[in-house]
């Protein structure tokens, strides 16, 4: 037991010497038959380095969380390839909230959670929009064949107006929907609006029920039409008051009443507006009256000639 103390020594002895000739150098203890005793080799430096490799894991870890917070500008198509970033369950997720709207359920808390995208209104809009011209065309091919009269040329001008129409409504009015609540927020500072973003989602995916809508309208029944449009009509504004009503009901009740009504309003319009241009009928073609023979009086027709008689 004396020789292993007195032998540890000796070599505790000899580092220190090495340490004290060449500070600059790491060194270990002894020699390599220490391992197997069961010493542990410690690597020394005056630098003080010890720790490096942590600080150097630190540091990269710093950089790679700050790049991930590094968000695009919005001039940037990166910033806006964002909202396209979703998969098709989240998009039929969605497409099941606006068609299925329950009282105290917010779309924009169950259903968008804080991530609103462009893909599903952009297409939904799109849809909607070809649809409406090509239905409107089918309605008035199907009128001319049920009666002759009829005249009909393909009125292509619709598609464009439909595309206009629509896209300029899910813009516009959650546009101006999101600057009232923005405005009104200063007023009531419990009030928490939408972002704009949040709010066009909304109104896009609001619209997928028309879609199915109008291609009923091809039934010829015209109160089977008016049906068909109410529901959908009361299916889409219910989703949409259901989604404002936990922002608006922390204002006065006659504030909450009147834009309420309004987003009701303007709903009602443009499916009523669709139903008149798109689906409006034909003038009948009448055809030219026959032309009648013109009478002639019989004083200004000539005399009739004489016969000659012969005896």
């Amino acid at each position: 037991m004396a020789a292993a103390d007195e032998l540890a020594f000796h070599e505790f002895e000899e580092a220190s010497d090495l340490l004290a000739e060449t500070p600059d150098a790491a060194t270990t203890s002894g020699s390599n038959q220490l391992t197997p005793q069961g010493h542990v080799a410690v690597a020394v430096d005056s630098g003080g380095s010890y720790g490096a490799e942590e600080e150097v894991e630190e540091s990269d870890r710093t950089s790679l969380l700050q790049e991930e917070k590094q968000q695009p500008g919005f001039w940037t198509f990166g910033y806006y390839q964002s909202f396209f970033d979703v998969d098709t369950s989240q998009v039929l997720d969605r497409i099941r909230g606006s068609l299925l709207p329950r009282p105290g359920h917010s779309f924009v808390r169950h259903h968008l959670r804080n991530r609103p995208d462009l893909y599903g209104p952009f297409w939904i809009c799109a849809t909607l929009a070809f649809v409406l011209a090509v239905t409107g065309n089918l309605t008035l091919v199907l009128a001319q064949r049920r009666d002759p009269s009829i005249h009909y040329s393909p009125q292509f001008h619709k598609v464009t107006v439909a595309g206009v129409t629509i896209y300029c409504y899910v813009w516009l009015v959650p546009l101006a929907l999101w600057a009232f609540l923005r405005w009104r927020k200063g007023v009531r500072e419990r009030m928490g609006p939408y972002t704009f973003l949040e709010t066009v989602c909304v109104y896009g995916y609001s619209l997928f029920v028309f879609i199915p809508t109008v291609v009923l309208w091809l039934i010829p029944v015209p109160w089977l039409q008016w049906l068909f449009g109410g529901l959908a009509l009361a299916l889409s504004a219910a989703s949409l008051v259901s989604t404002l009503w936990p922002v608006v009901r922390e204002d006065t009740r006659l504030v909450a009443a009147v834009l309420l009504s309004t987003v009701v309003l303007l709903h009602a319009l443009l499916a009523v507006g669709c139903k008149f241009y798109f689906f409006q009928p034909l003038p009948q073609a009448h055809p030219a009256p026959p032309t009648q023979a013109a009478s002639v009086s019989p004083d200004l027709l000539p005399p009739p000639t004489a016969r000659a008689h012969t005896t």
